[in-house]
């Protein structure tokens, strides 16, 4: 299996909304991007870490990273119901546990492990990535029921027909899933 390093770039505030912030991340050579919706209690820690890293080093996640032995990295090896599913493994693999994307950010940005993405996930997630660019795209299947359809209902006001049947075909797609 061949895996892609991605790097943290940087957390945007979606407009309109305080509770979703948007994880962007990188490939090493910051040519592709991944988008990832977090939470706003994962935004405010994680912010917190970027503004202020040494007010930190007290903290419960930064305490048990430093009681961590030996070396372990992260995985991205999918997505199922609009959530990136993570691995957080030692190195042998021997012990592993699921972890939400948005936390493996936020261990990424922490402690330096690791944190990687299948490249065949990556060439069907990724965009281009743009420095200065003004949005961010999110994946479709990366989004929950509850954002799909409000996305749906916007893109029906706005007359945005063509995106409006893609968001109606992937509510269909989990609704006959689950």
């Amino acid at each position: 299996m061949n895996r892609i390093q991605l790097r943290f770039e940087n957390i945007q505030q979606v407009v309109g909304s305080e509770d979703i912030s948007v994880i962007l991340l990188t490939d090493e050579s910051r040519k592709r991007a991944i988008s990832v919706v977090c939470d706003e209690m994962l935004s405010r820690q994680l912010m917190l870490r970027l503004q202020s890293p040494d007010n930190c080093q007290t903290m419960l996640p930064e305490v048990l990273v430093q009681m961590l032995d030996g070396s372990h990295e992260m995985m991205i090896y999918g997505v199922h119901d609009g959530q990136y599913q993570v691995v957080l493994a030692d190195s042998s693999f021997k012990r592993n546990a699921r972890i939400r994307i948005s936390d493996a950010v936020l261990l990424n940005v922490i402690s330096g492990i690791p944190l990687f993405i299948e490249e065949t996930l990556m060439q069907q997630q990724a965009v281009p990535f743009e420095e200065n660019a003004k949005g961010v795209a999110i994946p479709i299947n990366t989004m929950d029921v509850k954002r799909l359809n409000l996305a749906l209902q916007n893109a029906i006001d706005k007359e945005n027909y063509e995106l409006a049947s893609q968001l109606r075909d992937e509510i269909n797609r989990r609704n006959h899933v689950e």
